[in-house]
């Protein structure tokens, strides 16, 4: 039996259409054909923490002492805040010095103490934590000159605002100088910064 031309091309045109269904139906069974999980950690960010030291003394100096005479004494306060959102400690050390005469500078004794109450106007209601130094001549003080050589240290958590207030009380003695040593300290000088410095842990 021999298909005519028309019946045959009949059978090609119904085929194409089937063939093109069946294909989809391939493709849609593949796309279905595993199981699927997925999870995310998602928001990763970094960002860097902030360390920050002020202090209540306003732009004035906390000893400005003239007319010195031996045995002659003050004592005074300053608070210094941290603001730090990260732990770590500050220190205290001695900048910008000048000192005419280190003699001078071997007999005017230094205790400073760190503690809670007080302010830069007043040391009333200050309450003693620990003892910085301790009768230390300010020749010895004004070798600690950066943060490593610092005196003691204060831990910070790096919680917020941490303040602490320091106490700090000078002497200038004589003692064991002859008279002509004494006489000989007259007109001298010494001088320098006290900086305190937040480092991160």
């Amino acid at each position: 039996m021999h298909v005519s031309l028309r019946a045959a091309r009949i059978a090609a045109a119904c085929a194409t259409p089937l063939a093109v269904v069946a294909a989809g139906a391939l493709v849609w069974q593949g796309s279905y054909a595993a199981f699927t999980g997925q999870t995310r950690n998602s928001g990763n960010d970094w960002s860097t923490g902030t360390v920050a030291l002020t202090d209540d003394d306003h732009g004035s100096a906390r000893f400005q002492v003239s007319n010195m005479a031996p045995g002659d004494t003050d004592t005074k306060c300053i608070t210094v805040t941290a603001n730090a959102t990260v732990p770590g400690v500050v220190r205290a050390y001695a900048v910008n010095p000048t000192l005419s005469s280190s003699t001078l500078a071997d007999h005017i004794f230094l205790t400073v103490q760190d503690g809670t109450g007080g302010s830069f106007a007043s040391c009333d209601g200050f309450t003693a934590l620990e003892t910085e130094v301790s009768n230390i001549p300010l020749s010895s003080f004004v070798q600690s000159n950066d943060f490593a050589s610092g005196q003691n240290g204060w831990n910070v958590s790096g919680t917020g605002s941490e303040s602490r207030t320091f106490r700090i009380t000078w002497a200038f003695d004589t003692t064991g100088m002859t008279q002509t040593e004494v006489d000989d300290l007259q007109g001298k000088h010494v001088g320098f910064d006290v900086q305190w410095e937040l480092q991160s842990n």
